[in-house]
Formats: C-alpha cells, structure tokens, sequence
C-alpha cells in the first residue's frame, strides 16, 4: 500500500508542476512575465508560512546558516529561477520549457563537481554531460547565423533558469542550515516574491496597469500558488522522506509528459519530433550521469517488482 501511495503520489506531483508550464503560458497573455511570476509567489508564500507555522516547530529562520539557506533559496531557485523561466517562456512552448528545465539535475552535477573539485567525472559521466547538451541543441535548435535572435534567446532564458536552480540546489545541500524544509521553503517563497517585485519594477513595460484579470489569468495565477506551489511542495515533502532525493529528481523527465500533453490540449501547442528526441538524449545523460545512485536507489524498486511476477 505504501509503494502504491507513493507511486500514486510521484505521478501527481509531475502532472501538477508539467501542467504548471501550461498554466505560466496561458497566463502570460494576462500578466506581465516577471510580475506574474511575483504574484504568483505572494500566495504561494502566504499558504506555504500558514502550512509551516502549523507543521513544524521550527519554521522561524534562528542560525546564520538559516539566514544564508534562504538568502540562497529566495534568490537563486525562487527568484531567479522564475524570472527566467517566465520571460523565456514568452517565446517557447510549455512542452520545450518543461523538457530544458529537466537539464537542472544534470547541470547540479557540473556546479557540485566545481565546488567540490576532489570529485571528477568518469567516462561515463562525462558523456552524460555531454549528451545532456546535445539535447538541449536539438531542443533549442539555434540557429547559427541568428544566435541572438529571439528564437535563441528564449530557450537560453529557460536554460538559466535550470541553470539558477540547479546552483541554488547545490548551495544549499553546503550551507546545511538547521530550519525545517517546510519553513525554509516557505520564508523563501516569501523572500523571492519580494525580490521578483523588485525585478518587475526595474523592468520596461513590468506594472499592474499592464495586466487584465482576466478569468483564464486569474485562475492560471491561482492554480500555480495552490496547486503547483502549495501542494505540490506538501507532496514533494512527503516523497523526500519515503523515496529519497535520487528518485524525487525524476519528477523532472516525468513532467514534460505531462506539459506536453497539457499544451496540447489547452493551447494547440505541438512538440516537433526533434524536442521529443532531445527529451530523450537528456534523460539519458541524467541516467548516466546518476546510474550509480539510481541502482542503489532503484535496486528495491526492482526487486518488489520481481517478487510480484507470477511464479516467482
């Protein structure tokens, strides 16, 4: 039942944050990108400090470690992150934005290797990385006579945006502050809202007189704070504890399924067969890169599964 609840559970997960990518598309013909990511944000940051002030007892940031963890979380993986990914969004599908954020567990790979540089690539991992960017090439596909065209450009906004994440992933694993995960994740939703508004107002073009509440942005607006943020951070607290951080990293090559197929319904977008080849080529580069952590972890998984053929 516990194996069933937390597969049940993995798959939930994925469909809410791959449909996030939708719903960021759908509402960015409402609101200004940064702006709406900084809404979106305020609600989250809200439900999330309400969630830890009743879970856990310690929510409040006391050590200067826990200052930095959410310095660190606020700027990099909440701020940062989702400036990126909604202005790049602007100008790529929810399925090619889903598919080149899944780069983020490859790309924590090169950023843990540079500040622990005791630790080297194999071969294999070596061609994991490598592989990881040639799929990222056949994604983006640039063209090299228009590299900064804006078919370039947005991509390479969605791939900073792994890129944010994966090193505030990284960064944070070192500091090792003392607060609960749900406090942490709450203060830094909290903390990057304030500084994506302070993005927005630096920007051209970024104020409420540019948005329309309209009834497709409002509830895109509300279905990423609740949906995608709240709940999903409570179901992704859940899993850590019963899967492990190995596994939860997968949600990252489920979900571009589930973005896909939510484009495609909601937005008539299409994926070309090279996006789908490139989603591939990454995944295969995240498992080479994690295939001894993905044995370790997965080896359980596949001797359950053994158990339960007939005859066995």
């Amino acid at each position: 039942m516990s194996d069933r609840r937390s597969a049940a559970l993995f798959v939930l997960l994925a469909a809410l944050w791959g449909t996030s990518f939708m719903a960021i598309k759908a509402g960015l013909d409402a609101f200004p990108p940064v702006l709406f990511a900084a809404i979106r944000y305020d609600v989250a940051g809200a439900l999330m400090l309400a969630y830890a002030a009743t879970t856990s007892d310690y929510w409040l940031p006391r050590t200067r470690a826990d200052w930095l963890t959410l310095l660190v979380e606020g700027t990099l993986i909440i701020a940062l992150y989702n400036a990126f990914l909604f202005v790049g969004e602007t100008g790529v599908t929810s399925g090619v934005a889903a598919i080149l954020v899944g780069m983020s567990p490859i790309l924590s790979t090169v950023f843990s290797r540079l500040f622990l540089p005791g630790e080297r690539l194999s071969l294999l991992g070596t061609c994991g990385l490598a592989l990881g960017f040639v799929g990222v090439v056949l994604v983006a596909r640039p063209d090299p006579a228009n590299v900064l065209g804006a078919e370039a450009i947005a991509p390479a906004f969605v791939l900073l945006a792994a890129a944010s994440v994966a090193l505030g992933s990284v960064l944070v694993q070192r500091l090792d502050g003392g607060i609960s995960s749900e406090g942490m994740v709450a203060w830094s939703n909290a903390f990057g809202a304030v500084l994506l508004h302070a993005i927005s107002l630096s920007l051209p073009g970024e104020s409420l007189a540019q948005a329309e509440f309209s009834a497709v942005g409002v509830a895109a607006l509300l279905y990423l704070a609740v949906f995608a943020s709240a709940v999903g951070y409570v179901i992704y607290f859940d899993l850590l504890a019963s899967l492990g951080a190995i596994e939860i990293n997968l949600v990252s090559y489920a979900a571009p399924i589930f973005a896909a197929v939510a484009g495609w319904l909601a937005l008539e977008e299409t994926l070309a067969p090279l996006d789908v080849a490139g989603f591939l080529v990454i995944f295969l580069g995240f498992v080479l890169l994690k295939r001894r952590a993905l044995a370790a972890e997965l080896s359980p998984v596949f001797a359950r599964l053994d158990g339960w053929l007939p005859g066995r």
